[in-house]
């Protein structure tokens, strides 16, 4: 593939507008990592890059640092073409999965590394160096070593000395990867309320769509090194616009039908999973006739014992499966064609009601503006 840089577009975005990646391409001897992403970014957004291993995520993650080369397309950091610069002449810094802490420092000495090798002041490093310890309260610990704090306190000092330097851009590489799953919860929201009081841009990588939803402004879905579908958490998980990023994105549970009813403020949908048809609120793109996917999440649906009166957007089953997860229960329900349907019950729900129980017998039932339809 022919390099595109020297034929350089001028900066066009808007006054908000602080990152542009456009139409950029990663390939490694025959493997194209990343397939012609175009991206905005704005100013102060944190801004998620989320999918699975080997999506395209921490190489894109990677060309914004410098630390790999763009084959063809360009990257804009603030009104500055940076698609060449070198990773030290970009106003750009770095905060790896790892964390990469020196060992043999001190906190306040692995905090202050990078600007003592820019030839930063002294009594400017001090300032800085505890302006950005109490900024993610770790001033206190600030003679210990690394091997004396916990992962938590760790990932704060990384956090730290990323921000010390006071980038203009600032990236995350599955930051919480290495926490385990009570202290992770925490420090998603932590992380997200100092990055909201620096003022910061950010884009983080992660493949945990939980981490994604709870801390990014926005998202942006990745498979096979392209974007598939970007937008705000919620307008990620209520519209999904494809069976990927349904089930990517949360759990949701997927009907294949046949669109026998095409209107323009509805459709029916028929498929054999179900004894009644799917009655959808809104028209859709696909012809009479045409085979569809139909997303319900789990939270969207409802349980009861006695058959529904309604022609639509129920069916009949058993409960196979019940767990008990504290604030809410995820029942399995096994619909008489075998098809297993997933259904999540808030606690309080169950509490006020008289909750079925393993092997009862159960209709379920939704509303007609919780249903997506998804091109197959």
């Amino acid at each position: 593939m022919s390099d595109s840089r020297s034929a350089a577009s001028p900066w066009s975005g808007d006054a908000d507008e602080f990152v542009r990646i456009e139409d950029v391409v990663k390939i490694y001897d025959d493997t194209v990592a990343v397939q012609s992403v175009s991206l905005s970014v704005q100013r102060h957004e944190t801004f998620a890059l989320l999918g699975s291993s080997g999506s395209g995520k921490s190489t894109l993650l990677r060309m914004l640092a410098g630390f790999e080369e763009v084959t063809s397309g360009r990257i804009y950091l603030d009104n500055e073409d940076i698609t060449s610069l070198p990773p030290y002449r970009r106003p750009v810094n770095m905060m790896f999965q790892s964390y990469a802490l020196f060992p043999h420092m001190s906190i306040e000495a692995n905090v202050a590394f990078g600007l003592k090798q820019e030839g930063v002041a002294k009594n400017e490093i001090h300032d800085r160096v505890f302006e950005a310890l109490d900024l993610v309260q770790m001033a206190g610990y600030a003679r210990r070593k690394p091997h004396q704090l916990s992962g938590g306190q760790q990932q704060r000092v990384a956090l730290a000395r990323s921000l010390v330097k006071r980038p203009k851009l600032l990236l995350l590489d599955e930051p919480m990867s290495a926490l385990d799953k009570k202290i992770r919860q925490k420090t998603q929201v932590e992380l997200a309320r100092i990055l909201e009081q620096v003022g910061v841009t950010c884009i983080m990588v992660t493949h945990d769509q939980e981490e994604a939803m709870t801390m990014a402004d926005r998202l942006a879905v990745m498979s096979e090194g392209q974007i598939v579908q970007c937008g705000t958490p919620q307008e990620v998980y209520a519209f999904p616009n494809s069976r990927f990023v349904a089930g990517f994105i949360g759990s949701t549970n997927l009907f294949t039908g046949t669109i026998v009813v095409d209107a323009a403020d509805h459709v029916q949908i028929e498929s054999t999973d179900l004894i009644r048809p799917l009655y959808v609120s809104h028209g859709v793109s696909e012809p009479l006739g045409m085979e569809v996917h139909v997303s319900i999440r789990p939270e969207n649906i409802r349980i009861l014992r006695e058959q529904p009166e309604a022609d639509t957007n129920w069916g009949h089953g058993m409960v196979s499966h019940v767990a008990w997860l504290g604030s809410y229960a995820r029942y399995q329900i096994r619909l008489d064609s075998g098809m297993a349907l997933e259904v999540t019950v808030p606690g309080l729900a169950l509490e006020q009601a008289d909750a079925p129980g393993l092997d009862e017998e159960v209709y379920v039932i939704w509303s007609s503006d919780n249903v997506t339809v998804l091109p197959s």
